[in-house]
């Protein structure tokens, strides 16, 4: 019997890497997936070296026709697909007003029509294993963040496609969990776009405080074992969205107060 197929995008670096690493340490056979060939093809022969087997992708997941090919390859490769793991993403912070649509276009782009042209093309497949389809998502997913308007706006649709998919599949054995890792240390926030669309360069929070990548993919893989439909890390994360549900008015304040301690804040 062939081992399962975990499909991760995003996998050059941050939770899509650390998700590879679990999986395939798990025993799954893993196809990883991201824009940059040079960060990808260190993670592929750092996964070899650790002697397992996979298949590395270049995809721009923002392109149909290259996530349908990602599909495509796997399928000639393995014959089966048993996990999604849409992970790969972009972030911003600028306030809406100043910033240029094109920065809500690339996000949406990516983290929603991503997630949806992957699950697309993956999705038969996964129906005849009854399979995975997960949605690393956000708590900008769950509250909109002030000077995110373009991440939380591609989190919320994401979460609202998986969760009608999910719906539409109720007895198809199909598994669909949407993931809210909270603060995470990753690049998301050194490649996070300003609001003239341009990478910031630097992260505005301090990483060594936040939970790590590696963590994050092992409570991903656990959730998947699990078949959860929801996974929300972090007790500030659980508390927005306790807060959010009973008290919205006064959690609209503290999120901004938060938000605008940050250096280089736009609310300064």
């Amino acid at each position: 019997m062939s081992k399962p197929v975990a499909v991760i995008t995003g996998a050059s670096s941050g939770i899509g890497k650390a998700c590879a690493e679990v999986f395939a340490s798990k025993g799954y056979t893993v196809v990883i997936c991201a824009r940059n060939p040079e960060k990808l093809g260190k993670v592929a022969a750092e996964l070899r070296r650790k002697g397992h087997s996979l298949l590395e992708v270049i995809a721009d997941i923002s392109k149909e026709a290259d996530c349908k090919r990602l599909m495509d390859e796997t399928i000639s490769h393995y014959q089966r697909i048993d996990v999604l793991i849409n992970n790969a993403g972009l972030s911003m912070r600028g306030l809406f007003e100043h910033t240029d649509l094109e920065v809500l276009r690339k996000l949406m782009d990516t983290n929603f029509w991503g997630t949806v042209y992957c699950t697309k093309y993956a999705l038969p497949h996964l129906l005849k294993q009854h399979g995975s389809v997960v949605g690393v998502s956000s708590i900008a997913g769950k509250k909109g963040l002030p000077g995110r308007t373009g991440y939380s706006a591609s989190k919320f649709a994401m979460e609202g496609f998986l969760d009608t998919l999910r719906t539409e599949n109720l007895k198809k054995g199909l598994h669909v969990l949407v993931a809210c890792p909270g603060f995470t240390a990753t690049d998301i926030r050194n490649s996070s776009l300003n609001a003239e669309g341009r990478e910031q360069g630097e992260s505005p929070r301090d990483e060594k405080a936040m939970m790590s990548a590696e963590t994050v993919a092992l409570h991903i893989f656990k959730a998947v074992q699990a078949r959860k439909r929801d996974l929300v890390l972090t007790r500030e994360g659980k508390l927005t969205i306790l807060l959010n549900k009973f008290m919205p008015g006064i959690l609209d304040r503290m999120v901004y107060n938060h938000m605008a301690k940050e250096p280089g804040s736009p609310f300064q």
